[in-house]
């Protein structure tokens, strides 16, 4: 029987032919969305944030030379893209010659151009095993160049063989770059070794949704007739998955329900539709229809459905509703699980039932679910919020003293609620001391903090240290970067950022490039008058030389006055001048 997906932009297929060659793809079918889119405080002590059973119980523990790569996914997308592709290789232990050939390899691709390390790596004698090509694809991911020439030459050596997931971390790069093309002739490379799997799809299903052309995540998806792999329901449920996992929630939406007679709805389809409109686009009002679409066409909620549709109330801060789902599993005799607990001692920690949160986490414990990092992260992210540290403070003790270790996500609280740069850079040194590395979620938040600050000689120093732990500056962080500079008047250094942003190929955001153009244009400008008014001055009268240096110094005025007559917009966390 031929399956079909429906809902496909005709656009589609006008490169169908050109990448894919999918012969089960015959006619155009159109793509049309039936659904609209709706859419006390305590003071900051000087005391130390950290009791001593903070150091003490970390003091033993080894620490990880990099960042882990943060991951954004949601209830139903795991961990295995980030582990599979190599992003968490840096934790991977190194022998002393390893750490001699990772470091020789990093001075080589840290030097010159693309042909000169290309040259400089054909005259090393590494010996290229697989945890160097893991850490070295790790550390050069915001590089793609770089990456792709160390891969290349890594597959040339006699002594190496490159495995799934060397592939599958050189895939993933290309495609946060959107160089797809050689993604894909890396897959005939791979299926020529008889070494493509689902999960190489479903990268790549994932890279299209992350940069939305969902025609082509769809494709990719029939793409596995093509390498004659199974196009079942669970393979359905990961296009789902990757498409609301980049907030692609509407299309996936209009998916499931216009393949409902060849993928059958259920439970937990509809679980990834209500996940991604609860927890990743946050609408809760999207969220309550999909909840009584359910009801209505009689899929039964299950522990996931409660769990994602309380998650979202309790970041709503509505309390009320949460215990009443709460109270209705009870009903139902349906058990709560770890996810459940979590989201209400968020919402009770958010109304500042501090004790009651507590209580819960009792009860959990005798329902014989024990508190892991997320749930005590439940509790202390709003107590942060709510700069409660006091609290904060002990409940970050508790979690300590049994075993748990601090995630970056935890130390966001703490770090949202520090106002000098003295407590900032203290807190950074205890967060290396565990172990747990700042990640870029977290430069970008200090760095968009101490712009706010004015402290611009604090965010060249977050800068340059984000390159010293191994964390190459990606496209959020040099936008963040660039657009704090410009907002704090210091336009030559945004528009420097701004080209190297451009040379590493990263994509800049289409207002920062705007707003940079039009001051580029404007200092041509403005130069261009100031070498007419020298020219002039020779055979211009005194009072004429004056009258024109007078309208010259006016324009420059009224040039440096723009920026701070233009209105404002707030969007994604940016601020951006109107047109």
């Amino acid at each position: 029987m031929r399956r079909k997906l429906t809902g496909i932009p005709s656009l589609f297929l006008t490169f169908r032919h050109q990448i894919y060659a999918n012969k089960y793809i015959k006619r155009p079918i159109h793509f049309v969305s039936g659904h609209p889119t709706i859419t006390t405080t305590a003071n900051v002590t000087k005391a130390p944030l950290f009791t001593p059973p903070f150091s003490k119980f970390y003091a033993s523990r080894p620490l990880i030379l990099y960042a882990s790569f943060s991951s954004s996914i949601g209830d139903f997308e795991s961990d295995a893209d980030d582990e599979v592709t190599g992003y968490r290789s840096s934790q991977t232990d190194l022998g002393s010659s390893s750490c001699k050939d990772l470091k020789t390899i990093m001075d080589i691709l840290q030097t010159g151009g693309v042909h000169e390390k290309s040259k400089n790596l054909e005259q090393c004698t590494v010996n290229v095993t697989p945890a160097l090509v893991s850490e070295v694809l790790s550390r050069t991911r915001n590089d793609w160049e770089t990456a792709f020439t160390f891969f290349l030459w890594a597959g040339k050596q006699p002594s190496h063989e490159h495995s799934v997931r060397d592939y599958h971390s050189m895939i993933a790069i290309l495609g946060k770059f959107r160089k797809f093309d050689t993604a894909w002739t890396l897959i005939d490379d791979m299926r020529a070794a008889s070494l493509v799997t689902k999960h190489t799809l479903l990268i790549m299903i994932r890279k299209y949704s992350a940069v939305h052309d969902v025609a082509k995540a769809i494709s990719a998806f029939y793409a596995h007739k093509r390498f004659k792999f199974e196009m079942g329901i669970d393979e359905f449920q990961g296009l789902l998955s990757a498409l609301c996992r980049y907030k692609n929630v509407k299309d996936a939406e209009h998916l499931l329900f216009c393949n409902k007679t060849v993928f059958p709805l259920n439970t937990k389809s509809f679980n990834i539709i209500l996940n991604g409109w609860c927890n990743v686009i946050g609408d809760l009002r999207e969220g309550k229809r999909i909840w009584k679409e359910m009801e209505v066409r009689g899929i039964r909620h299950d522990v996931y459905s409660y769990a994602s549709i309380m998650s979202c109330y309790s970041k709503e801060g509505n309390l009320k509703w949460v215990l009443k789902f709460f109270d209705k599993m009870k009903d139902l005799r349906l058990e709560p699980d770890r996810k459940v607990y979590n989201a209400v001692i968020h919402a009770l920690a958010k109304g500042r039932l501090v004790k009651e949160a507590r209580g819960l986490m009792k009860t959990m414990e005798e329902k014989g679910f024990t508190p892991d990092t997320v749930t005590y992260n439940s509790l202390i992210m709003p107590l942060c919020k709510s700069r409660l540290l006091d609290e904060a403070k002990l409940v970050f003790d508790e979690m300590v003293e049994r075993g748990l270790f601090p995630t970056v996500r935890t130390y966001h609280g703490f770090f949202r609620i520090l106002r000098t740069g003295e407590e900032v850079f203290e807190l950074l040194e205890k967060m290396h001391m565990t172990g747990c590395h700042p990640s870029h979620d977290t430069y970008i938040m200090l760095i968009r903090k101490f712009c706010r600050w004015r402290q611009l000689d604090n965010v060249f120093k977050l800068w340059a240290e984000m390159s010293k732990n191994g964390l190459d500056p990606d496209r959020s962080s040099y936008i963040v970067l660039i657009h704090g500079l410009f907002l704090n008047g210091k336009l030559e250094e945004a528009h420097k950022y701004y080209i190297e942003m451009k040379e590493k190929h990263l994509l800049p955001e289409p207002k920062i490039d705007e707003m940079l153009q039009a001051w580029v244009a404007g200092k041509i400008d403005t130069d261009g008058q100031l070498t007419d008014v020298k020219d002039d001055q020779s055979t211009c009268g005194i009072g004429q030389k004056d009258r024109v240096e007078s309208k010259k110094n006016q324009r420059d005025h009224d040039f440096r006055r723009q920026p701070e007559l233009r209105s404002v917009t707030r969007e994604r966390g940016f601020s951006f001048w109107d047109p």
